[in-house]
């Protein structure tokens, strides 16, 4: 079995487990996914890639800095990505030599590399240097299950700033309970709930503020809802709903 056909049965075997019960409203949002990525995540061989940035790297200044972009970006996101290859080129060799070794280490690595490819793929989307507002649905989903957008800000602010270690805090559409929720991630992978989709997420890994902030990480927070991109989140959302425009 080589990497291209691996990557397609298990992204298969996935949709059809997580379809499967939830109703046509959490399948489609499920189906949706695909398009939350407008940036080719895997080339036709079935390879990861690293999507470009949409703006310059200077673009965010003064709120995240030139240097942390360059960084954060170009080394450790692309190494997420050199991870993630690896891994999956790992798990599709003991399934063909049927080796199954090391697959505890492999599937760690998969979680591990994955959710940090994934997740920055969406960091990068939700920021931008022009500033915006919800509107649409996006804008009454946050009044309706939070209050209003500067309650979700601070809470939102408060569980990120609060993930213990290295994470992220993320707004997730709920498909199954059709809401909004605000989650924490350790790393990338632990304390994440199943079949809550993120469309609005903020890195609190050091790497990601450490060079401008220092241990200042609620200053971090506060300034990225400067350059949070909310076109993007409602994008997503709209997306999930089955809107499109």
């Amino acid at each position: 079995m080589d990497k291209r056909t691996f990557i397609k049965t298990s992204a298969l075997a996935g949709a059809g487990l997580l379809a499967a019960g939830q109703g046509k409203a959490s399948a489609r949002s499920f189906l949706a996914m695909k398009d939350l990525f407008p940036d080719k995540l895997v080339n036709d061989q079935g390879v990861y890639i690293l999507p470009p940035l949409d703006y310059p790297y200077n673009a965010l200044e003064p709120h995240i800095d030139e240097q942390t972009l360059h960084i954060h970006h170009d080394k450790h996101h692309a190494g997420y990505v050199r991870g993630l290859n690896k891994a999956t080129q790992a798990l599709a060799d003991a399934v063909e030599k049927e080796d199954f070794a090391l697959v505890k280490h492999w599937e760690r690595q998969l979680a591990f590399t994955g959710a940090g490819h994934f997740l920055h793929s969406i960091y990068w989307k939700n920021m931008s240097p022009h500033q915006s507002t919800p509107s649409g649905d996006l804008k009454k989903y946050i009044t309706r299950d939070f209050g209003s957008l500067d309650k979700l800000v601070t809470y939102f602010s408060a569980a990120t700033k609060s993930v213990e270690g290295s994470g992220w805090g993320i707004l997730a559409w709920q498909p199954v309970a059709g809401k909004l929720v605000v989650l924490q991630a350790e790393k990338h992978q632990n304390l994440s709930q199943w079949l809550s989709i993120p469309i609005l997420v903020c890195d609190v890994w050091e790497h990601a503020y450490y060079l401008k902030y220092q241990n200042k990480r609620a200053e971090y927070i506060r300034n990225f809802f400067d350059v949070v991109n909310w076109d993007d989140v409602g994008e997503r959302l709209d997306l999930l709903l089955g809107r499109t425009k």
